[in-house]
């Protein structure tokens, strides 16, 4: 045992250095090929996906978001600043198949309309896993979707099934036809999606225990949107 802090640090993985940022270069994840489900009824869950989808994206690994049923009240507006901040940074897109509303709320939108547009996004979701098959080292940050990509985001489809608007069966068979590199990232919902647990990798469970909504406070412009 050495006296000498700074051996102990040469002798951990970041061998005592301060992180600094690197220029971002394409590359391929030597580890991904994990599905991930994020869901409770607390708040953090798309924040958690996208969080990852930044950590990787910049890593070099191209990174792509698909959401559901992104939509919103009447209190949240249709810029949000995660998609400025992913539009500004490359090799992380989005695309979303949402619209305005909720289900099953009276809020002015209706119903059959979230169930065509949450299939769609399924769809969409079912294509990119398809192209993501072909995937071999890196990929251009430019570079459509379509091409493929190193890790999928598919944000709300929880909510979506807990919901019937897609078939929890369809989404088992999602993870069942991914390709062994692809880190697919499934969020939403408030319910267990128990039918989930014997084919994911990872489970995440984001639990509220206190939410400003309860005392009135309204989304509120860079946390909730």
């Amino acid at each position: 045992m050495t006296d000498n802090p700074d051996d102990d640090h040469a002798r951990t993985p970041g061998k005592g250095r301060t992180p600094t940022p690197r220029t971002i270069e394409p590359s391929a994840p030597e580890a991904f090929g994990l599905t991930q489900v994020w869901w409770g009824d607390g708040k953090g869950k798309t924040t958690a996906a996208m969080g990852m989808g930044f950590r990787a994206a910049g890593h070099g690994y191209r990174v792509h978001m698909v959401q559901l049923m992104k939509g919103g009240a009447a209190s949240v507006e249709d810029v949000r600043g995660e998609y400025n901040a992913i539009d500004a940074f490359p090799g992380f897109t989005y695309e979303n198949l949402g619209h305005y509303g909720w289900h099953a709320m009276r809020d002015g939108s209706a119903d059959d309309d979230h169930a065509t547009q949450a299939q769609a996004g399924f769809e969409r979701a079912t294509e990119l896993v398809a192209a993501a098959t072909d995937v071999d080292g890196p990929l251009s940050p430019d570079g459509p979707p379509d091409d493929g990509v190193h890790m999928l985001i598919v944000d709300e489809i929880i909510y979506a099934a807990n919901r019937e608007l897609i078939d929890p069966p369809d989404v088992v068979a999602l993870v069942a036809d991914k390709p062994d590199d692809l880190e697919l990232v499934l969020t939403g919902g408030h319910e267990r999606p128990s039918y989930l647990e014997p084919v994911v990798d990872l489970m995440s469970q984001v639990k509220n225990e206190k939410h400003p909504i309860d005392a009135g406070q309204r989304a509120r412009k860079g946390t909730e949107y």
